[in-house]
């Protein structure tokens, strides 16, 4: 089997855990695959020099015949190990270094548990949704996509507004501090942190979510995915961000751009014994009482 490892770096207490993850893999002649820079944090922290049987620094020289990513860290790290599989349809988990993750689900103290299950097979896939900017071309060159939102948000103190569009129908103008477009897999992400609703992945939606709307009776909305987004934003300093995910432009363009389900699919590796629910409520701490 060929895994690549994805991860940017972790605090001193996983060090054991990282060690444990080599030991594992070297004992089942697992071939491996690391990101360079993760690889030289690695034996800066541990001391340790790995051999593997080759390194990445870039999505462009990822070795596609990879069986699978194994993401290293939080959920953002998770978010930027995308672009090396989404093409190849390489299928990716995640490994949670650090406290909350969605979906970087697996923790540090089932490392052993959830490597044996796929060693052995013993997995099932899930595709969840992405979304793009269609137009204009080119904003984000070739990672125009976002596996959790896209959003726009104002550049200064003053409110931006955003005229929204469905199918090209006017929905609505939009004062605010910004605006998320978000997938389902997103829900939990940002959108949650503005009051959208958690949406199980899967269902076929989208969420629009008013950052600070100035106007208190707007309230986020979930649409079909089928549907399209166009935006158009007004700035009083003729600027403001854009964001897919973790990466941001600063633009003043007065285009207005469009948001579509994209056409790639991330492909998750998916343990069993897990869900979505589980995960709810393990990370929310639903049904616990924490107020002592």
């Amino acid at each position: 089997m060929k895994i690549a490892l994805f991860g940017k770096t972790f605090n001193q207490g996983f060090n054991p855990f990282i060690k444990e993850l080599f030991n594992l893999l070297e004992k089942n002649k697992v071939e491996l695959s690391v990101y360079k820079p993760f690889l030289d944090f690695i034996k800066c922290e541990t001391g340790e020099d790995r051999i593997v049987a080759g390194v990445f620094n870039h999505f462009t020289d990822f070795d596609k015949t990879c069986d699978l990513m194994v993401s290293i860290g939080g959920d953002g790290t998770f978010l930027e190990s995308i672009p090396y599989v989404i093409r190849e349809q390489t299928p990716v988990i995640g490994i949670n270094s650090g406290r909350l993750g969605f979906l970087a689900n697996i923790s540090k103290e089932n490392i052993t548990e959830a490597f044996q299950a796929i060693l052995t097979g013993n997995y099932t896939f899930e595709f969840r949704t992405l979304i793009c900017i269609k137009e204009p071309a080119g904003m984000f060159n070739e990672l125009n996509f976002a596996l959790n939102d896209i959003t726009i948000h104002k550049s200064d103190a003053s409110l931006i507004s955003i005229d929204a569009y469905i199918n090209d129908e006017f929905l609505n103008r939009y004062w605010t501090d910004g605006l998320i477009i978000s997938t389902p897999t997103g829900s939990t992400a940002y959108s949650l942190s503005v009051g959208g609703p958690v949406v199980v992945p899967g269902s076929g939606n989208l969420i629009i979510a008013p950052i600070s709307s100035h106007n208190l009776t707007v309230r986020p909305l979930i649409i079909p995915d089928t549907n399209s987004i166009s935006l158009k934003v007004h700035s009083r300093n003729g600027t403001y961000a854009i964001t897919a995910d973790n990466r941001t432009v600063h633009t003043d363009n007065q285009e207005a751009f469009h948001i579509v389900k994209s056409d790639y699919k991330l492909k998750m590796l998916k343990l069993p014994k897990t869900s979505f629910y589980e995960t709810l409520r393990n990370k929310l701490k639903w049904g616990e009482d924490v107020r002592n």
